[in-house]
């Protein structure tokens, strides 16, 4: 932990008026884990993989089922914008996309003018930011725009990934860095490969002896006469200088097939999913197992790191929390929406507008009522309801009795009517 000199209050965070001074210079991207080449996220293979999680989370639709009014700026931002420039998609998908790439991402606040009220959320990506300690008070160094910006690390919302050896953040991605390695000399070698079959290479044999000047000088000449691009007719003719004359075929290694597999599964493996989830080939049962294994815990995390940023302590501790739904995560087959629609309805699990999400059709009039069929009771009411039926079978028995003996005479039947 490092110690710094947290005097200036204009630094301690951002409020709107700063974010909306840096908006327009935000585009720039620096590639970090530059080991090979590049960034983690600079591959093909590993962007289209963090891609394709990314894209399914910011599908994730966050809830606030509790109606207090001081948390409505709260379900405002969650539910339209985050902050001036990111719709909520937008925001969880480059929040999980940072989460991936670095295993750490943070949420911070933006504040009002007086530092009083949250009124925005962004995503700050790990790299460049660091925990500092101060009177024994960690805080959390964060820059955007190549600015420094000071916050309570109390006040951060912080997705760890890898969370193992270190306190406060998720170890990094080093595990997949030989696998990078591979991926990255598996490009090279396609790329060699193709400049390779573009050039013509001979070995041939000289029957004249020549000091090292004039063999450059001919070898200089054999190439501008026979090999350069004004050789259109692909004929290629030696004289007598020459004997044995063999063309010389290049063959860079590149990884076969089953090798390829080897590396792609790596990848996989590492992300926790599949080719099949990767090319939207996926089944329902292969859905539901990414959705489960992937997706479900990045949620669970980021609906636990937003409670505690914005919602009350003892709110928390009366069960008010923010949850992220996956209703609009549309991976179930028709037959399987049909089922959880009808069997979770009438129990009064679903409401008819979330049902509605279910098969992505609009909401309508008084869609959040609940309903619930009535033939269900709590087994320990069940000899009571079941008392109760025997009672209102008899009355009704005898309440036909009545009805008929009353029959019996219509005059009768009138004079009980008046």
């Amino acid at each position: 932990m490092k110690l710094f000199n947290f005097k200036n209050k204009e630094k301690r965070g951002l409020t709107a008026t700063q974010i909306n001074q840096v908006w327009k210079l935000l585009e720039g991207y620096n590639p970090i884990y530059t080991t090979y080449t590049g960034s983690l996220y600079e591959m093909t293979l590993i962007r289209s993989t963090i891609d394709i999680i990314a894209n399914q989370c910011s599908k994730l639709n966050p809830k606030i089922d509790f109606g207090v009014k001081k948390y409505s700026n709260v379900k405002t931002m969650l539910t339209t914008k985050p902050n001036k420039i990111m719709t909520m998609q937008q925001f969880l998908y480059k929040l999980v996309t940072i989460y991936l790439a670095e295993n750490n991402a943070y949420i911070v606040p933006i504040y009002d003018e007086y530092y009083e009220k949250i009124v925005g959320l962004y995503p700050v990506r790990g790299a460049g930011s660091e925990i500092l300690m101060y009177n024994g008070e960690p805080f959390l160094k964060y820059k955007v725009d190549n600015k420094y910006f000071y916050e309570y690390y109390k006040n951060v919302g912080h997705l760890k990934r890898h969370y193992y050896d270190k306190e406060f953040i998720g170890t990094s991605n080093d595990a997949l860095q030989s696998t990078m390695d591979l991926i990255s000399t598996q490009e090279q070698g396609i790329t060699a490969g193709i400049k390779s079959a573009a050039t013509i290479r001979f070995l041939a044999k000289l029957n004249v002896v020549m000091n090292p000047e004039s063999l450059k000088k001919e070898q200089e000449r054999l190439k501008n006469d026979q090999l350069s691009v004004d050789n259109n007719n692909g004929v290629l003719i030696f004289d007598n200088k020459y004997s044995d004359v063999q063309k010389v075929d290049s063959k860079p290694f590149i990884v076969d097939k089953d090798q390829m597999e080897i590396i792609k599964s790596n990848v996989f493996d590492y992300f926790h999913v599949s080719e099949n989830i990767l090319q939207n080939k996926a089944t329902e049962d292969e859905w539901n197992s990414f959705y489960e294994g992937c997706i479900e815990p990045i949620a669970i995390q980021i609906g636990e790191v937003l409670t505690n940023m914005l919602i009350n302590s003892n709110d928390i501790n009366s069960d008010k929390n923010i949850t992220l739904e996956s209703t609009k995560l549309q991976f179930a087959s028709n037959s399987t929406k049909l089922q959880v629609s009808q069997q979770l309805f009438d129990r009064g699990i679903l409401s008819t507008n979330q049902v509605m999400d279910i098969w992505q059709m609009p909401h309508v009039p008084d869609g959040d009522k609940r309903y619930i069929r009535k033939e269900y009771t709590d087994i320990t009411e069940l000899n009571k309801d079941l008392e109760g039926d025997d009672n209102n079978g008899a009355n009704s028995d005898s309440g036909t009795k009545n009805s008929s003996s009353n029959g019996s005479d219509g005059n009768s039947q009138d004079t009980t009517k008046n």
